[in-house]
């Protein structure tokens, strides 16, 4: 009898251990070489796994909701149907999902907002495991129980058909949300008050996991976050600030802004070309001496609505066109919402940007990434009152950058001129960034 394993995959080089969000594929079913057998809850992401032989899914061995570590036998594959008995007798008994922390009260949805009449969207039925059950993310589940959607009349958009989220958003006729970019997607500089533009928002929502006295268990990707930030610990950073005066570049952002571009777009650019320069503030620290990357990837940190941080990265950021660069932006953004991105999409990052101007922020640190030499923090850009060089004053829009580093890589005279050239850039040649 020929049983083939199947192992909890390494998603990620940072990855330890994996989470079964479901078996997509049900002990008895026909497998097919290639074919999406269940999903895994890494450090950043849902993935399908696929199968490397065809067969027969003979035995699962843990449970949805039980995690386990790279490497582990998690089910069976055998090669014909009539070997499968034979498989799941000499199997281990499935390992049982660790019990779940006490759910919160129910939360009631709020209250439906009239809205226009339009003609009905058709809906088609959502795809079903072997066992008749929907599939669909344990997101989407949470959601669609809090307000009362039937998953079973949805249409997935996820891999496989698989329902997301944003799917039951949609069902009920709300606006999907889009991942709370608690550092990057909204511009640099803050609505300015009383003129009947919209304000910034206070906090981004979604970051209240418990009631008060409880005590919540890390998630997957808080877990992650926690360990990448006790890895911070060990390095020897410093932090140099920068006052950047921003009307040229508020400017120039208004005229692009109808073509796609967004402010997040126009910082990666504009550090990305300045990087380009400065090879130093884009490299990192090894065991082998100072590690010079290839090309200019500038990771961008996003805040997850379910609790987390995600640094989608936009490759070559310095050589990649403004327009391009925002479509990817986008795009990313999009597949962070869902924890459809590719390991290379947020491990490959260079330097890191954090932008937190669009809740009005004045100056913050930054905390290093493992793994790379700088991130750069950037705050609201406001109107001050400024000298100028002839001695006048006048009324100038600015906002502060600091800049953390990794003094192993990068000493302060590095920081410092890296800071001076980002500034003449975006001060006195913001077009250049469109070419």
């Amino acid at each position: 009898m020929a049983t083939h394993e199947i192992f909890m995959p390494a998603l990620s080089s940072t990855m330890t251990e994996g989470k079964i969000v479901e078996w997509l594929k049900k002990p008895g079913e026909r497998v097919e070489r290639g074919e999406s057998v269940l999903v895994v809850e890494s450090d950043k992401a849902d993935m399908d796994v696929e199968a490397f032989q065809e067969g027969f899914l003979a035995a699962v061995l843990m449970e949805a909701g039980s995690t386990a570590p790279v490497g582990e036998t998690i089910g069976l594959i055998v090669e014909t149907e009539a070997e499968i008995a034979a498989a799941k007798a000499a199997a281990p008994s499935p390992a049982a999902a660790a019990p779940a922390a006490p759910a919160p009260a129910p939360v009631a949805p709020p209250a439906p907002v009239p809205a226009p009449v339009a003609a009905p969207v058709p809906v088609a039925v959502s795809p079903r495991a072997g066992d008749g059950r929907v599939v669909a993310t344990p997101r989407a589940r949470k959601l669609a129980a809090q307000l009362g959607v039937d998953l079973a009349a949805l249409r997935g958009s996820g891999p496989n058909g698989r329902i997301q989220a944003e799917d039951v958003e949609q069902a009920t006729g709300q606006p999907v949300s889009v991942a709370r970019v608690a550092e990057g997607t909204a511009p640099a500089m803050a609505a300015p008050a009383g003129n009947g533009a919209a304000a910034a928002p206070a906090a981004p929502a979604g970051q209240s996991f418990g009631r008060a006295g409880e005590t919540v268990a890390f998630n997957t990707l808080q877990q992650a976050v926690v360990r990448n930030m006790n890895a911070s610990l060990a390095v020897p950073c410093f932090h140099v600030g920068y006052t950047i005066t921003t009307d040229r570049l508020d400017a120039f952002y208004k005229q692009v802004k109808a073509k796609g571009v967004t402010m997040t777009a126009l910082l990666a650019k504009a550090v990305g070309m300045t990087l380009a320069r400065h090879p130093q503030l884009n490299a990192s620290a090894s065991d082998a001496g100072m590690a010079y990357p290839a090309s200019v990837n500038v990771a961008v940190a996003v805040a997850m609505d379910d609790g987390g941080l995600i640094t989608p990265v936009l490759a070559s950021a310095d050589r990649t066109d403004l327009y391009s660069l925002s479509r990817n932006w986008a795009d990313l953004v999009a597949r962070s919402r869902s924890k459809q991105l590719k390991p290379e999409e947020y491990t490959t990052g260079t330097f890191t940007l954090s932008n937190l101007g669009m809740f009005g922020v004045d100056r913050f640190d930054a905390i290093l990434p493992p793994g790379t030499g700088a991130i750069l923090a950037v705050a609201a850009s406001r109107p001050v009152v400024a000298a100028l060089k002839d001695g006048s004053i006048a009324v100038r829009r600015q906002m502060q950058v600091n800049l953390t580093a990794d003094h192993r890589v990068i000493y302060g005279t590095h920081a410092a001129a890296f800071l001076k050239d980002l500034a003449d850039l975006i001060e006195n040649r913001p077009e250049r960034l469109a070419l």
